[in-house]
């Protein structure tokens, strides 16, 4: 009666289950398999899972394995954020006092439901809450996403990131140094709390929002002692930019990861070179940019479940509000992200084209608009939309935000790996957008998420 019932609720794709129950082996039949390399779709494979890992690909199980038919599904990597957020966001609020453990653990069970597994919290983090959930999110303790990330991270004193965008952060969300010391200190206290990165901000915000005066930068002198602290702690730098020169600045001085796209002009040879020799990874964040003004642009998509059940009911209130778009239309900050994200799309593809590493991330909850795994869904579509295929961007989302990570168990699907895995009533190797039509969600081997309500069904 538990194998009957096993696979009646996981065809109807209508229950969950505890780890315990997918002890035993289950096979996956008639699955096309998008395997997460950029190779193209395997159709009718069999997948064989056991104890988490996937132990078999295109063998027939043996006599008395369950089994699960899926004929007419895709199977893929679940999706992988190099570049998010956790704890910043609650209702229509952005601030410190957010960050507690229920709303973290919140924002990450809405990511597993849309199918990201794996999230990286790029700082604003408090030490100890957010080390003591790495820890048990790595040990699947509780239900969401893995997590991944930086403490607090090192930001100009008034300046990035501004204190009006999470009031009053103190130095255990970030570190503001005034001196090269300072800033060595701040490192070495990340580096013994385990910080998996060191983030630093360089970006004043006046090509962001033209409207505001420029913010403080991050003395030369201050930052450059963080990245070679960070070096000698062994630690991996990701640098937050916006325009070419702050870029070629961050990568002459050893910055392991610029964390978002270069959107004031053309990226040059210079910094193709530069990428290309350190081996750095670009995390390009198209979405950050389309959310400031998506949602004023596109009411109507409050009728669609993907996007309704991201949201919290301030949100959908205040994007239902007609006054609150026109007013966020009319002001020069959704003009200057247009402008914005069109370069950021022309550079992601020079370089992608010239072979730069490319991660994935959305920097998707640093605010109420950045919606998590709604985000990475729509920086797909971005992705494409910049030049990308189908299946380059799903390799960027899944094979090449682990390596950036520099994880080996997951990020593909292949013998060995971790069973992480989505099950879509669509092909997003050809169209995107099919994404949105995630029926199943499995971590670490097991049925975890029922996924998302089919697209273009009202709520």
């Amino acid at each position: 009666m538990r194998h009957f019932g096993l696979l009646t609720c996981l065809a109807a794709g209508t229950c969950l289950f505890s780890p315990s129950v997918m002890a035993e082996p289950v096979a996956l039949l008639h699955a096309r398999l998008v395997d997460g390399t950029g190779a193209a779709a395997k159709p009718d494979m069999t997948i064989i899972i056991d104890h988490g890992q996937i132990v078999s690909i295109g063998q027939a199980p043996e006599h008395g394995v369950r089994t699960l038919d899926l004929h007419g599904k895709t199977v893929m990597p679940a999706l992988i954020s190099d570049h998010s957020h956790v704890g910043l966001v609650d209702g229509m609020t952005t601030a410190s006092r957010n960050y507690t453990r229920a709303t973290i653990l919140a924002a990450l069970e809405q990511y597993r439901r849309y199918g990201v597994l794996t999230v990286t919290a790029l700082g604003l983090n408090k030490s100890p809450l957010f080390d003591q959930l790495r820890r048990e999110q790595h040990q699947g303790v509780n239900p969401g996403a893995d997590l991944f990330g930086v403490d607090q991270g090192i930001g100009a004193p008034g300046g990035m990131p501004p204190e009006a965008m999470v009031d009053k952060m103190g130095h255990d969300q970030i570190f503001r140094p005034h001196t090269p010391q300072e800033a060595r200190q701040a490192v070495d206290r990340m580096a013994d709390e385990g910080t998996d990165f060191v983030k630093i901000w360089l970006d004043d915000l006046h090509l962001t929002n033209p409207a505001k005066p420029p913010l403080p930068l991050l003395g030369a002198p201050v930052w450059q002692a963080a990245m070679a602290e960070a070096h000698k702690r062994h630690l991996r730098v990701a640098v937050h930019i916006h325009d070419l020169d702050l870029a070629h600045q961050a990568l002459a001085h050893g910055a392991d990861i610029l964390a978002h796209g270069v959107r004031d002009k053309p990226v040059d040879t210079a910094l193709i070179t530069q990428l290309r020799t350190s081996g750095a990874w670009y995390i390009p964040t198209l979405s950050l940019d389309e959310s400031t003004y998506y949602f004023a642009e596109h009411p109507e998509v409050l009728s669609q479940s993907v996007v309704y059940d991201a949201m919290s009911p301030a949100l959908r209130n205040t994007v239902a509000d007609e006054n609150w778009r026109k007013s966020t239309l009319a002001k020069p900050a959704s003009a200057a992200a247009h402008g914005a994200l069109a370069m950021n799309e022309r550079n992601l593809l020079a370089l992608y084209r010239r072979g730069v590493h490319i991660g994935f991330g959305t920097d998707s909850g640093a605010t109420p608009l950045r919606l998590p795994g709604f985000a990475e869904h729509r920086e797909l579509v971005l992705l494409v939309q910049a030049g990308l295929t189908p299946l380059q961007a799903i390799n960027l989302a899944t094979q090449q935000a682990a390596a950036l990570l520099g994880l080996q168990d997951r990020g593909v699907l292949a013998v060995g790996k971790r069973a992480d895995l989505l099950v879509i009533d669509g092909a997003p190797d050809r169209t995107i957008s099919d994404i949105d039509l995630i029926s199943q969600v499995w971590q670490r081997g097991t049925p975890v998420s029922d996924g998302l309500v089919p697209k273009g069904k009202t709520p």
